[in-house]
């Protein structure tokens, strides 16, 4: 579809594909839109936030937000949740704290400038007289070094701290930032979000978007994007999230694009994202921000100490990837759904960006998988699954 064509099929109407497939493309004022996030109300409706505006950098992207009640034919109209004029605010994270508050925490940076970047957290709350009405106070940014970014949800430990999983994007002086000694972290807080410190993941250079999973007990498994385009990889807690092992790779390529995971019911895990690395295609960009076209003369950044990221692997397929043993191998890759990828622009405009990148998945009690990524970065695409969608003959 060409980006007009995409604009006409944002209405948020839930369309049937087959008898098992559900879709909507999400409705939204902006040009484009990246980087959802799937949350679920106790009372059945879902949250989808994102970023919009113009091109992602620019200081006109703020998080929206868009609700399908339960039951309801359609989503309903984007919210707009952020307002900082002089930041690009990206990456939205709903968390539900146990004292009842529903939290919104996202990054805010200027420009292209992700080493310089601060975590915002705010509280949405719903209108009294309509559910579906969503608005977030302004917030304040936590008290975590700058550089610290987020995509994943939070996890509550056993004594009730909250982890927040971050990836660090290391400023190197006098030069552009461009992943390459991004790194791993947890930032932590024990008195329910008031206060945060940081705690590091050891020899974790390239590895971010941390996304963590329970697999019972004090026991938690974790998965990243990597910067080198090669696999995505694992880290291992046995003590709930006090310690972590030395993050390695699974057998899951990895594109440097986003990923995130979760716990089925009967306890295999699921990672959605584009299983294809490097290796695959010859595709390359310099950076994330190399055609924001706002004026700076530093160098990128030297990889040396750190790696060298690889930029402009196609993002597509889009696929849910499941593993029986903990997230170690993933013989089954079930295909959302395919075409070129192609992502060596951002622009949401000229039809050039194909990609199908930053997907997101929530699963209900019934087996229901509720799934949300970006669609050429026009628009966020929501895929709804019945129960049986893992079955072999519904996926390779």
């Amino acid at each position: 579809m060409t980006p007009d064509d995409i604009a006409r099929h944002m209405t948020g109407t839930l369309a049937p594909v087959d008898a098992g497939r559900t879709e909507a493309y999400l409705p939204s004022p902006m040009v484009q839109n990246h980087a959802s996030f799937l949350h679920m109300r106790l009372d059945g409706s879902l949250i989808c936030a994102w970023f919009g505006g113009s091109l992602e950098g620019k200081s006109d992207i703020s998080i929206y937000a868009s609700v399908l009640a339960s039951g309801a034919a359609a989503w309903g109209p984007p919210q707009r949740l952020s307002h900082d004029a002089h930041h690009s605010e990206q990456n939205p994270v709903l968390f539900q704290a146990p004292d009842g508050r529903l939290l919104l925490f996202h990054t805010a940076q200027p420009s292209g400038n992700q080493d310089e970047c601060r975590i915002r957290m705010a509280e949405i709350t719903s209108d009294s007289a309509d559910r579906t009405r969503l608005t977030a106070d302004e917030g304040r940014y936590l008290e975590l070094p700058r550089g610290s970014f987020v995509r994943a949800p939070l996890v509550i430990r056993a004594d009730g701290a909250w982890l927040l999983p971050i990836f660090r994007c290391i400023p190197r002086p006098g030069q552009k930032w461009n992943g390459s000694h991004d790194t791993a972290a947890v930032g932590i807080s024990e008195d329910g979000g008031a206060s945060w410190r940081l705690e590091e993941l050891d020899q974790s250079t390239g590895c971010v978007h941390m996304s963590p999973v329970s697999l019972g007990r004090t026991d938690l498994v974790a998965f990243f994007r990597r910067r080198q385009a090669d696999f995505v990889y694992r880290t291992h807690s046995v003590d709930d999230g006090r310690t972590w092992s030395v993050p390695a790779p699974t057998d899951l390529p990895n594109n440097n694009s986003s990923i995130a995971a979760i716990a089925l019911g009967d306890g295999r895990v699921a990672v959605i994202c584009n299983p294809v690395n490097a290796a695959a295609s010859p595709d390359r960009r310099t950076s994330l921000y190399d055609e924001l076209g706002e004026e700076d003369d530093r160098p990128e950044a030297d990889p040396t100490g750190g790696c060298a990221p690889i930029w402009g692997v196609p993002r597509a397929p889009v696929a849910v990837c499941i593993s029986s043993d903990g997230g170690l191998t993933f013989p089954q890759r079930i295909e959302i759904e395919n075409g070129p990828g192609t992502c060596l622009s951002n622009d949401s405009t000229d039809g050039r960006n194909k990609e199908m990148s930053y997907p997101w998945l929530l699963a209900d009690p019934d087996g229901t998988l509720h799934i949300a990524y970006t669609y050429h970065r026009r628009a966020i695409k929501y895929v709804r699954l019945a129960p049986g969608w893992d079955r072999p003959e519904n996926g390779e």
